[in-house]
């Protein structure tokens, strides 16, 4: 459903049990990902919690309001900016990304969620627990950063990878050459035990594609809010509600250090290092890898609901 919120219309999509829900998980994903990403098992493994679970599509993203009249940020003077402490300008902020998520939880009459994020997504919902702590349960961080400089450090191997993606997609052949690029960067980032198969990512693709096409400029307006937002590190250490952060020991996107001093920052916030886990929860998550996961959450989420009455 598209619900309005933020002055944005967003494609949001709940799930709930039959018979009503004790509390809500809001799940926010990552960079240039779409709500059809989080692996089916781990919803239906919510739900059969007896949780509610709402998915979004940020905004450039999936079914959600594309900002095209933004155009493309320039990440080098962005990330320059930032790295000497400046407040670059961007066309939009991870606060208004969290801000975006809360409307979305407005629209739909949820007063309190567990906030759960996954790469961008877990920096999004570290946003939605500083700004509005009072609509938060819970915060789960998973493959997330603080934001911190020098933290950030993808392998080699990865960054090449990501830079090599076509310039022009439009040419004949262009929908082959987009599905190679994301497949060589998607086993790139994937766990070397337990890896998608490059059938599961093809069709993961296809299915991509029929709702909304890849879209490079949206990405790196997302990617802009993300470079831009150094200050949540010094920030982080203000948040209160139980947080869980769960990172993968093999990720080289998002390298372990990023996790731990995550959850260094946040006060009394519980480390959970998943063995075997790269930076590969979505889109396609493996069954071992999802398994392991929600052996951490769903028992923290469980730990935290509201009282009853």
């Amino acid at each position: 459903m598209l619900v309005e919120a933020n002055g944005l219309r967003l494609e949001a999509l709940v799930d709930e049990p039959q018979g009503g829900c004790a509390a809500h998980v809001l799940l926010i994903m990552g960079l240039g990902g779409q709500l059809i990403h989080w692996p089916p098992a781990l919803v239906q493994a919510l739900v059969n919690a007896g949780l509610g679970v709402i998915r979004l599509d940020n905004r450039d993203a999936g079914l959600s309001t594309h900002l095209d009249h933004l155009g493309k940020p320039n990440l080098g003077w962005i990330a320059t900016r930032a790295w000497l402490g400046a407040r670059p300008r961007v066309p939009y902020t991870l606060t208004d990304m969290a801000n975006d998520a809360l409307g979305v939880l407005d629209t739909l009459g949820v007063a309190r969620a567990h906030a759960v994020g996954l790469s961008m997504g877990a920096m999004i919902a570290q946003r939605v627990a500083l700004a509005a702590p009072q609509r938060v349960l819970s915060l789960t961080s998973i493959m997330g950063a603080s934001g911190a400089r020098g933290l950030l450090k993808p392998k080699a191997r990865v960054m090449r990878a990501a830079a090599s993606k076509p310039l022009d997609t439009r040419r004949p052949g262009g929908d082959e050459a987009l599905a190679r690029y994301y497949l060589r960067f998607l086993s790139a980032i994937s766990s070397p035990t337990f890896p998608p198969t490059e059938a599961e990512l093809r069709a993961m693709f296809a299915e991509t594609q029929r709702r909304r096409s890849p879209d490079s400029v949206a990405t790196q307006r997302q990617l802009a809010a993300i470079v831009a937002d150094g200050a949540r590190a010094a920030q982080l250490g203000r948040i209160r509600v139980p947080t869980l952060v769960i990172h993968g020991r093999e990720d080289p996107w998002v390298p372990l250090p990023c996790g731990e001093d995550t959850a260094r920052r946040i006060p009394g916030a519980r480390l959970a290092v998943i063995d075997d886990m790269a930076h590969d929860l979505a889109p396609v998550g493996h069954p071992e890898l999802v398994r392991r996961v929600l052996a951490e959450l769903l028992p923290f989420l469980a730990a935290h609901q509201p009282a009853a009455g």
